[in-house]
């Protein structure tokens, strides 16, 4: 406290209760009071977050984010599930190659490398496509594994936030290579702070109405100004990563044919400033065939220029329990 002629200031910490919400939050205050019509009134008060608790953003190169695959991969070679886990973050998604189920916390993601650990997997990164944002990056592309002597190509995807001082992986989604899969199993016919947005959970699941509603027009151009001007789409049944406007509507003009309509069955959210990443499970209807097919998703979105909400990545696989017969999984599996 300081006190003047016919002013006073007041400055410290407070703390709020939000009572909507149960929240409790602390803050650094600053009120100047002047003596103004024979009354104390406030003439400046200025309050902030706590500085400690604000995310500073982590610079990472490219080469850095790839480098992060060996961390993992490094985990990988202990054959420690504990050490393998460990990489994952507090609310870590993985989907992982041979299970339909999502893997959302630390045991259930232990439980899966339990066993896939029996295959002394090492992996070797063959194309990566890498995107960096605030405390976030991303890694996508193909991977291969070497499995007691198999080699077993998958595509990836690894989303690493930087968290207690770490970069760990709030998401790795993993499926095995579709096309190889399909012939196999086809039928004989054939940020300014100051403009910085995190979403909540509703309107980052509401993003996917958005590119839903552009696959029911049927047009192909629709779908691909759903994706950002760096997007990458790994597609359910096409080998080739998507990392540009014309290759993203190659793949449409072909999909739409189908008619699809989609629906979220299971989802898992995780938002930051200016991006947020919607992963699970979804079923699609074709209106061509009447057939309903699952399949896992993961979606990056982030804000472009005109700070509309785009998809930045875009990763759909095949739910791998249905596709691979289970007397298959051993031999085909990979994370």
């Amino acid at each position: 406290i300081r006190i003047g002629d016919g002013w006073a200031q007041d400055a410290g910490i407070y703390e709020f209760t939000m009572g909507a919400t149960g929240d409790v939050v602390k803050a650094r205050y600053t009120y100047v009071y002047v003596f103004e019509d024979n009354q104390w009134k406030i003439a400046h008060h200025h309050s902030s977050v706590m500085p400690e608790g604000i995310d500073i953003a982590k610079a990472i190169t490219e080469d850095e984010v790839r480098g992060l695959f060996h961390l993992w991969n490094d985990a990988l070679a202990t054959l420690d599930s504990d050490a393998v886990t460990k990489r994952y973050a507090k609310s870590g998604v993985l989907l992982p190659t041979v299970s339909d189920i999502p893997r959302t916390d630390y045991d259930s993601i232990k439980d899966y490398f339990d066993a896939f650990l029996l295959k002394k997997p090492q992996g070797v990164i063959l194309e990566s496509n890498v995107m960096i944002g605030t405390n976030w990056c991303q890694d996508a592309g193909i991977y291969e594994f070497d499995l007691l002597g198999d080699k077993v190509k998958a595509r990836y995807s690894f989303i690493y936030k930087y968290e207690d001082g770490q970069w760990k992986i709030a998401h790795h989604h993993s499926s095995m290579m579709p096309e190889p899969l399909l012939a196999a199993s086809a039928p004989s016919t054939s940020a300014d702070p100051s403009t910085v947005t995190t979403l909540p959970d509703a309107e980052v699941r509401g993003l996917f109405n958005l590119w839903n509603n552009a696959l029911a027009t049927l047009d192909p151009d629709q779908v691909a100004a759903r994706y950002s001007k760096t997007p990458c789409l790994l597609p359910t049944v096409s080998d080739v990563p998507r990392t540009d406007y014309d290759s993203i509507k190659a793949y449409f003009v072909d999909f739409l044919k189908k008619e699809p309509q989609g629906t979220i069955l299971e989802s898992y959210v995780t938002s930051g400033p200016d991006w947020c990443m919607d992963d699970g499970i979804y079923e699609f209807t074709f209106g061509a065939t009447g057939d309903m097919v699952k399949a896992r998703y993961s979606f990056v979105y982030t804000k472009d220029d005109d700070s509309t909400w785009k998809i930045a990545h875009h990763h759909s696989s095949q739910m791998p329990e249905e596709v691979v017969a289970k007397a298959s999984l051993e031999t085909a599996a990979t994370v």
